[in-house]
């Protein structure tokens, strides 16, 4: 039996904490699919395949059995159309638990079928989200150790064309 699992998120950008969880989670699993979520209520800072491409090139190294995939809607759906029957979702702090107990439970209403697996990103990233990165990166600040290179490259970018205030 294949163990197929979905780590979803909307990545603007992928950090170290993501990357650290998709890592691990790419050897608990046969097959390991990160979904970049299209969410129309927010308004990110890269595209759906900016981010895509961000992120392939961030776990190249983790072998032919991780991809990256684009979807809208509902993580389940998104799971079942992977033939997944794992969702995998990183913690920082206990503060997350709570809406992610939400999320997973509601999950499993929906899709009795797919489980939610919590991995904790290690403790040196535990501060680190993608809006604190952002943020730090607008200022000026040193975001190499939260972001891995190509997308503290493509930030760098993408924030020096905006104007500053």
């Amino acid at each position: 039996m294949t163990r197929v699992a979905v780590f979803p998120g909307s990545f603007d950008p992928m950090t170290n904490a993501h990357l650290d969880v998709a890592r691990r989670a790419s050897g608990l699993f046969d097959r390991l699919v990160i979904g970049v979520l299209n969410n129309p209520k927010k308004a990110p800072l890269f595209s759906i395949d900016e981010r895509v491409d961000l992120i392939d090139r961030c776990v190249a190294d983790l072998g032919s059995h991780v991809s990256v995939d684009a979807f809208d809607g509902l993580t389940v759906t998104f799971a079942r159309r992977h033939g997944a029957g794992f969702i995998v979702r990183g913690l920082r702090a206990v503060s997350d638990f709570e809406a992610e107990l939400q999320m997973a439970l509601t999950n499993r209403k929906l899709a009795p079928e797919v489980d939610t697996t919590f991995l904790m990103t290690a403790l040196e990233f535990g501060y680190v989200s993608s809006s604190l990165t952002k943020e730090v990166a607008r200022f000026g600040g040193d975001i190499g150790p939260m972001v891995p290179a190509p997308v503290a490259i493509a930030l760098t970018e993408r924030l020096s064309t905006e104007p500053r205030v």
